[in-house]
């Protein structure tokens, strides 16, 4: 639910510029545009979905329990990945869905991370960390958020951050245990 509120305000109001102060600029603002920092709302939001109240005794289930909830995070993950780049590209464009699918990718990855770090209430300090770095360092090579569909570099960063956000993840205590006993 929260994730297609998320998309929709994008199509609506993706265009306007959110007001940041600018580091050590004396006071001038600059603007990002909303767009670019809402993926970021869709990814905690989904990796909330993996944490709930019962997350602690879930980790301690059957392998079978793991995959179907493997199944529900990758279903889950693709549903709203193909409605946000289809509300964005009949909004915006194909790339801009492109994107947006490419940075939803990257904060739920990186909120897995931080759900395993931190603990399941605390998706949201790794994704809003790296988003404050984009917006007070943005046009460089690592803004996933406002390079071309086609870069390379923001690509591997999807794939590195669902990399280790995924095997996070997977580092449940009970595999943990099972593989120092190896």
């Amino acid at each position: 639910m929260g994730t297609s509120v998320v998309v929709v305000l994008s199509a609506f109001f993706g265009g306007t510029n959110i007001a940041v102060p600018s580091i050590g600029s004396g006071g001038v603002t600059t603007g990002v545009p909303f767009r670019r920092e809402l993926p970021l709302l869709s990814a905690v939001f989904l990796s909330a979905a993996l944490s709930g109240t019962m997350a602690k005794h879930e980790e301690m289930g059957a392998s079978a329990m793991h995959r179907l909830r493997l199944k529900y995070c990758i279903s889950l993950m693709l549903a709203v990945c193909s409605f946000s780049f289809g509300i964005e590209a009949f909004a915006v464009g194909v790339e801009a869905g492109v994107v947006f699918v490419r940075s939803i990718l990257i904060w739920f990855g990186l909120a897995l991370l931080s759900v395993r770090l931190l603990g399941p209430q605390l998706s949201w300090p790794l994704p809003l960390a790296s988003a404050l770095v984009l917006i007070w360092y943005p046009q460089e090579w690592w803004d996933w958020t406002a390079n071309p569909a086609t870069d390379l570099v923001s690509w591997t960063a999807a794939a590195v951050a669902l990399a280790a956000g995924a095997t996070a993840s997977a580092a449940t205590s009970w595999r943990t245990k099972s593989w120092s006993r190896r």
